[in-house]
């Protein structure tokens, strides 16, 4: 792990602040599922190499590191927003929102938060949004993972409930076999029905 990967919680341990969380999301890209964000809190003897972007790892290492991440942070919170609240707010919104959750499900409460992105939660705690946030912040990389891994697992619940998409394959993502999927079986209960993709297929 780089050293300067934690700068950020350094900078804010050394203003005096005790708990800084780590905030990302992860699903905003799919026609179907939620958008799922995580909270992370750790501590700053974290003992765990090898976190990164989730993008960047591998499954098998995305599930060795999500269970040491909750083996050793101080706390992890979980968000979730569903498709029918992305189609009424927008899924930017939705993914604000789901990381909003997230950071509320946090024990302790944090004194500060380290954002993914460029665009500010709604909470009144003090947070610094951070672009590239899960490859420049342990934290924000230690979210991004669980929340990766933590939708993966929801959208391989949802194949069982909705076999005819192959929701465990592409996780809802807009592949040539999902969009084929969608053409032959329109959309089901957890399509996102306002994204190009589906919206087609829907008449109401």
């Amino acid at each position: 792990m780089a050293e300067d990967f934690w700068i950020f919680e350094r900078d804010a341990h050394a203003r005096g602040v005790r708990y800084v969380a780590g905030i990302d999301e992860a699903g905003r890209g799919p026609l179907a599922g939620p958008v799922v964000a995580a909270a992370v809190l750790l501590p700053a003897s974290f003992p765990v190499l090898g976190v990164a972007d989730s993008k960047t790892l591998t499954p098998k290492k995305r599930d060795r590191l999500y269970d040491e991440i909750y083996r050793h942070a101080v706390s992890v919170g979980i968000g979730v927003v569903d498709a029918v609240e992305i189609d009424r707010i927008n899924i930017l919104q939705a993914a604000l929102l789901a990381m909003a959750f997230s950071v509320e499900n946090l024990r302790p409460r944090p004194d500060c938060l380290l954002i993914d992105g460029n665009t500010p939660i709604p909470t009144e705690l003090p947070q610094h949004v951070i672009p590239k946030g899960d490859s420049r912040s342990v934290s924000i990389a230690a979210a991004s993972i669980v929340a990766k891994v933590t939708r993966d697992r929801l959208m391989a619940l949802y194949d069982e409930e909705y076999p005819l998409y192959g929701f465990g394959r592409h996780k809802g993502y807009p592949t040539k076999d999902h969009k084929a999927a969608i053409r032959k079986h329109g959309w089901c209960p957890i399509h996102r029905k306002t994204f190009r993709g589906v919206r087609e297929f829907v008449s109401e």
